[in-house]
């Protein structure tokens, strides 16, 4: 979830106490520690000092990222992943995330007519589903009165990705 804000962190409660450590569905733990996926922990930072790629330090939500808004996430072990540890790594998949998955990405000017057809509605598809896990900011930190007043809004599948490469490489003020 690095860059990330799960719907299930985004309450006033878990921004004020800055902890981002939703159950697993599986056992309905934090961060699914009952069934060994991962635990809630704190966040530790780099103490190396900015680079001029930080000019306006104290001032982007950004930087140190997440610790603007959470302090404490889910660290998940061994294969799995997301911001529950609900997800396996990418290349493995089953029940306990050990099954070994090798995905190839094709060429798309190799796909055939059924298969950009199959692609093209996927990508339509996106574009009209609400994500299910993720929600964006409309607002920094301060806006949001350390926590009290959260500003989320709801977003597409499709735009959650083109929000993510905007969000990062956006400039900083």
């Amino acid at each position: 979830s690095a860059g990330h804000f799960p719907r299930a962190c985004t309450s006033s409660k878990n921004l004020m106490e800055k902890e981002c450590c939703p159950p697993w569905e599986g056992d309905g733990s934090p961060c699914g520690q009952l069934s060994s996926r991962g635990s809630c922990q704190d966040i530790i930072l780099s103490k190396a000092p900015l680079g001029p790629q930080f000019p306006f330090a104290g001032v982007d939500d950004r930087e140190s990222w997440p610790s603007v808004f959470y302090n404490r996430t889910c660290q998940c072990f061994g294969n799995f992943m997301g911001f529950n540890c609900g997800n396996c790594k990418f290349g493995f998949w089953g029940p306990t995330c050990t099954e070994r998955r090798l995905l190839v990405r094709k060429n798309i000017f190799d796909l055939s007519v059924p298969e950009k057809n199959k692609f093209l509605a996927y990508l339509t598809l996106a574009k009209h589903t609400t994500s299910p896990d993720y929600v964006i900011p409309t607002g920094t930190y301060g806006q949001m009165n350390n926590g009290s007043t959260p500003l989320f809004n709801d977003i597409n599948i499709y735009d959650l990705f083109v929000w993510m490469h905007y969000y990062v490489s956006r400039d900083a003020l």
